[in-house]
């Protein structure tokens, strides 16, 4: 609760500076005589951008038994996932959380942690990871979820992703009441935004959440190495984390849902958009740690 304290706390705080910043910048008497209200952009950016997200994180853990299929193990049918559930069990103890939901999912090798609140959440992992990785890998890599958890990762990302939403509403709506401003500088009949308002902030919408996507990517990759750390001293060594890490490197891994693709163990596209960096420079990370 006190990171969904924080959470609101910081949404007011970013809508209040940039309040602040617009009328110091006298963005607010622009906007008032182009007909649009600085306090309305504000709460519509706000909701669009603070309130998607708050709802994404609310519903993540039914989105993401829903979108990857995953079967909750209610009761142990077997010794397998009686270890898989006790193993989680060990490592959430240790880092002081709730006991998680613990699922398995058809696919290739990959895993992920998810749910709004610590206490609470959801560890999922393959049938692929299974099949291909010892007991003590697949320990390491359930303590790199758990360690996700514990650091509130998914409260995280999901701040910084509402930060990111709300400027990119909020400038590509002024910087579209600017052009469209320009464009219709000597058409005083017509009220309201024009077609040059629409299409800039279409286009800014597009370029800016591309760029919002960059740094949520970044700020991504970072809690990756924090979770292996974390995983290292869960599992008392960083052995078991390295290995894990360098069987992954050597197997096809799945692609995760968006909504889970940030709390995976591997996964992303491209090194600027990855949400998670190469294994080599995890594992080196573990050795130089």
């Amino acid at each position: 609760m006190k990171r969904i304290l924080l959470f609101v706390l910081t949404n007011l705080a970013v809508v209040l500076v940039l309040g602040l910043v617009a009328s110091l910048l006298g963005v607010n008497r622009f906007l008032t005589s182009n007909g649009l209200n600085l306090t309305a952009l504000l709460g519509y950016a706000l909701i669009m951008g603070f309130g998607g997200a708050f709802i994404s994180l609310l519903i993540s853990k039914p989105v993401a038994k829903w979108s990857s299929g995953v079967q909750v193990i209610a009761q142990p049918s077997n010794a397998d996932e009686k270890w898989l559930v006790d193993t989680v069990k060990k490592l959430s103890d240790k880092a002081g959380i709730g006991m998680p939901e613990v699922g398995i999912f058809e696919g290739d090798p990959n895993a992920f942690a998810t749910g709004a609140f610590k206490n609470s959440a959801l560890v999922a992992v393959s049938t692929g990871l299974l099949q291909n990785m010892t007991h003590e890998e697949i320990e390491a890599v359930l303590a790199h979820e758990v360690a996700h958890i514990a650091n509130g990762d998914m409260v995280t990302m999901t701040l910084i992703q509402g930060v990111m939403n709300t400027f990119v509403v909020f400038l590509s709506r002024v910087v579209g009441y600017a052009v469209d401003s320009f464009l219709r500088k000597n058409d005083e009949e017509n009220t309201g935004p024009g077609m040059g308002y629409w299409i800039t902030t279409i286009v800014l919408d597009i370029v800016l959440g591309f760029a919002a996507a960059i740094v949520v990517a970044w700020f991504s990759r970072h809690r990756e190495f924090r979770a292996d750390a974390g995983a290292a001293q869960l599992m008392g060594r960083k052995q078991p984390m390295m290995n894990a890490l360098a069987r992954l490197g050597g197997l096809h891994t799945a692609d995760l849902p968006k909504s889970v693709a940030a709390m995976g163990i591997a996964g992303g596209i491209g090194q600027l958009f990855s949400t998670h960096p190469p294994i080599e420079e995890r594992i080196a990370a573990l050795q130089n740690s």
